[in-house]
């Protein structure tokens, strides 16, 4: 196991590392783990452990359009939804 000699310092708003911190802690983390945890999957993937991508205009505008409410069709359940489609 190699000697944990390294230093990682970040400036972040207290309010999210707050929450974050009871996060970790319901987790039984430490955020050091975290950071290590965070650290070896950017290793493991050779980049984030996630997608971090710009939206499209397309999916921009439909996200603008859930938030507004507009377009939105409700239905009491799965089968009324799939019959409304044809299936």
């Amino acid at each position: 196991m190699s000697r944990k000699t390294a230093t990682v310092n970040a400036r972040i708003d207290a309010e999210l590392k707050g929450k974050v911190s009871t996060i970790l802690h319901d987790l039984g983390l430490s955020e050091s783990e975290a950071i290590r945890v965070f650290y070896k999957q950017i290793e493991h993937r050779n980049g984030l452990p996630f997608d971090v991508k710009i939206p499209n205009k397309k999916t921009r505008q439909a996200v603008q359009e859930v938030r507004d409410r507009k377009h939105l069709t409700s239905y009491d359940s799965d089968k009324e939804y799939f019959e409304s489609k044809g299936f």
